[in-house]
């Protein structure tokens, strides 16, 4: 099976700063991309920035210049630095991957469980 873990969460004041991580395991043949949800209360989920294999990374319009998306493939790990922070910011994010299973040759779209940000002075 493959799990997804989220951490760094947690409480920050406007205009600070955290650091999301989001490591998979199990049984993983490769990871074709690594991305960022947010659900902030009352909206919809909202994609935030992916990173594939190769290639250029990719961000929301909101986010983009204040937000980085990194990737460890040694480690299966993407994060997300997230700078200048906004209220709006206010979400629980999730991450996702889209994983390439041993001996297949397509991928599958896989959530972890999330992780609260809060963004309030």
């Amino acid at each position: 099976q493959v799990q997804l873990v989220e951490s760094g969460g947690g409480l920050v004041q406007p205009g600070g700063s955290l650091r999301l991580s989001c490591a998979a395991s199990g049984k993983i043949g490769s990871i074709e991309a690594m991305g960022w949800y947010r659900q902030a209360p009352g909206k919809q989920r909202e994609w935030v920035a992916t990173i594939p294999s190769t290639g250029s990374t990719n961000y929301a319009d909101s986010v983009k210049g204040r937000f980085t998306i990194s990737r460890d493939n040694t480690k299966n790990t993407v994060y997300l630095q997230m700078n200048y922070l906004k209220p709006a910011a206010t979400a629980f994010s999730y991450c996702t991957a889209a994983i390439v299973r041993p001996s297949t040759l397509w991928s599958t779209n896989f959530w972890g469980q999330g992780t609260q940000v809060t963004v309030s002075s």
